[in-house]
């Protein structure tokens, strides 16, 4: 599939929930891989806010995203209806410090959006693919949230708020063609002993009784409701249809339950790819979601990561085996950390390098605990990149590779007898002049044990010195 983003801007104007100040939002078309971005245009020098789980400060109530001084708040439903649309790439303009909250659900951002248009980019869209299961728990809350392998995206959540009135509820999204239809309309809701708590701290202040659905689960007296009423700024409220304020009436028996899928997708929007995977929600909120989204996020850089690692198939046919190898190397015992070479390109090289208890450093080197030192296994990168180096030369046993620099050296993972280092070495510029700049990653398995950018330079022997051969 490939990306997406919208054929022209569209505006929605409204109120934010918690500060009550009107805001107009702007959603623009955007370039291939520029993400979900929001811009405070009423700050000075216009800041954007990269739509990103790391760039979360609150989760209060709503999720709020910040950077430097700008920040946006309650973003959660304004994301969730770009990622029910499979839109990819849109840069939100906003005028304030947090997004509409409309009817409270992602309907109105729907509507825009349709009305904007969809337009197909030139690159394929990049998913998070869900290789294992991936699961978070709050012990405290009994929030549970879990990944499984899945060959597209479908979600499940069920809540329990231990309430007689709103009981055990569960919903469900086979895909996402079903947003729309199924999810997009669905409002937040409250209960009726949480609004005193949230006005008494200064939030919903744009809250009204026609974006919510407010839950009684608790006996009120009249004069209470009068007082309740005077705070919303209603002449009045009351209780005419059991557990629902102001005959408001449910677009569903589960809203609660859509709603909160409707917030789990928004959130999980914050990792920046659509997801393949099953996810199943057990009492989800804001702080969970955030939780389990970083956790993803997390397991998304890694992939990257291992994106470029090579497959090694211990029975393929090698190019270059030990003896091969010694004709283009002067190592010799115990020092030569290459055993063969799978893979060997004008621009990048792989080699492979098995670790037995036999190795002569491991009589001394953290005896009882036997570790390949991290400065050998950028030697066995080296060495790799030196079969790269000479396979550009003639006579490559005539031409020796000398290292000049290291940088960015990092150690990652322990090495120990019975592992095999897979050594991938890639060319970061042309060679020039016999300088040669690569960039080397070794692997065990799916980690990465040490990677770092190493510049090295070949010169040729002098005569007197040459092989025959």
């Amino acid at each position: 599939m490939k990306q997406h983003t919208i054929k022209k801007a569209v505006t929605v104007k409204g109120v934010g929930l918690h500060t009550g100040k009107s805001v107009s939002m702007t959603f623009k078309p955007a370039p291939i891989n520029h993400g979900y971005k929001f811009q405070r245009i009423d700050l000075e020098n216009t800041p954007v806010v990269a739509a990103d789980v790391n760039k979360v400060v609150s989760t209060n109530r709503g999720t709020t995203i910040k950077s430097g001084e700008a920040q946006v708040s309650t973003v959660e439903h304004a994301l969730s209806a770009l990622a029910g649309l499979s839109i990819d790439n849109v840069l939100i303009e906003i005028d304030g410090p947090e997004s509409p909250i409309m009817d409270g659900s992602a309907k109105e951002f729907i509507k825009k959006l349709e009305k904007a248009g969809l337009e197909e980019q030139d690159a394929d869209r990049i998913y998070f693919e869900v290789t294992e299961p991936i699961s978070f728990v709050d012990e405290a809350t009994g929030s549970e949230l879990l990944a499984l392998p899945a060959d597209d995206f479908s979600i499940t959540t069920m809540i329990d708020f231990d309430s007689p009135i709103l009981g055990h509820q569960y919903a469900s999204l086979n895909s996402m063609d079903e947003f729309k239809t199924e999810i997009a309309s669905c409002r937040t809701f409250v209960f009726l002993h949480e609004l005193e708590t949230l006005l008494d701290d200064d939030l919903i202040k744009g809250g009204d009784l026609d974006n919510a659905i407010v839950i009684v689960d608790r006996m009120m007296s009249q004069k209470e409701l009068d007082a309740l009423a005077k705070r919303l700024k209603r002449p009045s409220v009351k209780v005419e249809k059991e557990g629902i304020l102001n005959t408001t009436d449910l677009y569903y028996e589960n809203e609660p339950a859509r709603h909160k899928l409707l917030d789990v997708i928004g959130d999980l929007a914050l990792l920046g790819r659509p997801i393949k995977g099953k996810i199943l929600a057990t009492k989800p909120g804001h702080t969970a979601n955030i939780e389990f989204a970083k956790i993803l996020k997390k397991r998304l850089q890694q992939q990257k990561k291992l994106k470029g690692k090579p497959k090694y198939d211990p029975t393929q046919e090698v190019l270059f085996d030990v003896e091969a190898i010694k004709k283009m190397l002067p190592h010799r015992y115990p020092f030569l950390f290459v055993d063969k070479v799978i893979e060997l390109s004008e621009k990048h090289v792989v080699g492979i390098k098995n670790i037995t208890f036999n190795e002569a450093l491991f009589q001394g080197h953290f005896p009882g605990n036997p570790v390949f030192p991290g400065v050998l296994q950028i030697e066995a990168l080296a060495q790799t990149g030196g079969i790269l180096a000479l396979s550009t030369v003639e006579d490559p046993h005539n031409w020796d590779t000398y290292f000049i620099k290291i940088d960015n050296t990092k150690f990652k993972n322990k090495v120990v007898p019975g592992d095999t280092i897979i050594l991938k070495m890639e060319l970061l510029a042309p060679i020039r002049r016999g300088i040669v700049q690569m960039y080397g990653t070794a692997y065990v398995g799916n980690k990465i044990v040490s990677e770092g950018e190493l510049t090295a330079q070949i010169i040729r022997r002098p005569e007197n010195e040459q092989d025959s051969k």
